[in-house]
């Protein structure tokens, strides 16, 4: 009897743990201009923002901009519709992110054409057709390439008027910060990969990776929402250093508050971690401040590397109630308000 194709053992990483770390890609970006001689570029890679933001009328404040995104992974899971729809879904959510609507998708596929059945590659890029389906969005086209790890993800395109662009280095003294999605996602994909993860844990896995962050553009209607963005690969702490450094701002997050997937906690003391957790530790530097005391296996759950997140928000602390009961409303019932903006060193200082 032929042995069953693992996904999941075909690559050296999977989903957003695949990412280079934050320090690699700092020193990647470091001769990047911080200026851009095109003014229309609303928004590049100055910030490390979730898209970039193409201002197609510039003389006209409500005018539609042009959102652009790519992202593409490894397997983190074998079955393969289910891996085609959490790329699909983490790729699209960079443009809820922005603010922004998606309007169409190109697919990016690479596979091991010697390793894996065309029946298992159709299966990927269906889930993928389906979660774009589910988005309102076409996939329009695409490019394929024979690699020797599989690869998939979407380049999407989206829209939005100016004045819903919504960056992350926008956060304001005095916000709130807003969690939409229960972490854990890279600690259940390490139990996955070891046959440690419990059906009933899959299935809360696949409901979260597979919700669209599409609460995005609605929340982007709301001028007390100030600035957005995704938690994926660099874990909580990593992105919330990117909205604390990008809006120069001190940024506190309360672990009491924090939501976690069921199982996250226990799995964590168990040891099923990811590689990608302790890179991402090594790259918040001094940049990031834990209660002292703090266990390694807590630690470990904050930079845990989330594929297809929830959003990040940062909003009015006068309306963040209402916002919170809005998303909630909106179909994500692990949102919590998890913690503040302040003025002072752009850093991030976890509180118990």
């Amino acid at each position: 009897m032929q042995t069953p194709i693992r996904l999941s053992h075909l690559s050296h990483g999977g989903g957003c743990g695949c990412k280079l770390a934050p320090s690699v890609l700092q020193q990647l970006l470091s001769s990047h201009p911080t200026v851009s001689p095109y003014k229309q570029l609303l928004v590049g890679v100055e910030t490390g923002d979730d898209a970039a933001v193409w201002e197609l009328d510039k003389d006209n404040p409500s005018g539609t901009c042009i959102i652009a995104t790519t992202d593409f992974f490894m397997p983190m899971v074998d079955d393969a519709r289910d891996f085609g729809r959490i790329a699909a879904t983490n790729a699209i959510s960079d443009v809820y992110a922005m603010g922004g609507t998606p309007i169409m998708a190109l697919a990016i596929l690479g596979m091991p054409v010697d390793k894996i059945p065309p029946e298992m590659v159709r299966q990927i890029l269906e889930g993928g057709a389906a979660v774009c389906e589910a988005a309102g969005i076409p996939i329009a086209g695409g490019h394929s390439i024979d690699s020797p790890e599989p690869i998939y993800g979407l380049a999407v395109i989206g829209t939005a008027v100016k004045s819903d662009i919504r960056r992350n280095a926008d956060a304001k003294a005095g916000d709130a910060l807003i969690l939409t999605k229960a972490l854990g996602v890279g600690i259940y994909s390490a139990a996955f990969k070891k046959g440690a993860l419990s059906r009933e844990a899959y299935d809360e896995f696949m409901a979260t990776t597979t919700l669209l962050n599409r609460v995005g553009a609605k929340l982007a209607k709301d001028s007390a929402v100030h600035a957005m963005t995704d938690v994926t690969g660099f874990g909580l702490l990593g992105h919330a250093l990117e909205m604390a450094r990008g809006s120069n701002k001190k940024v506190t997050v309360k672990a009491a508050a924090l939501p976690f997937l069921k199982d996250a906690a226990r799995l964590t003391q168990e040891g099923f971690i990811t590689g990608a957790s302790g890179r991402n530790w090594k790259s918040y530097d001094t940049s990031v401040v834990l209660p002292d005391g703090t266990p390694d296996w807590q630690r470990q759950l904050l930079c845990d590397p989330q594929t297809s997140g929830g959003l990040l928000v940062s909003c009015a602390a006068e309306r963040a109630g209402a916002i919170l009961d809005t998303i909630q409303a909106a179909g994500y019932p692990a949102a919590r308000i998890i913690g503040t903006v302040s003025d002072g060193k752009p850093q991030v200082v976890v509180e118990a």
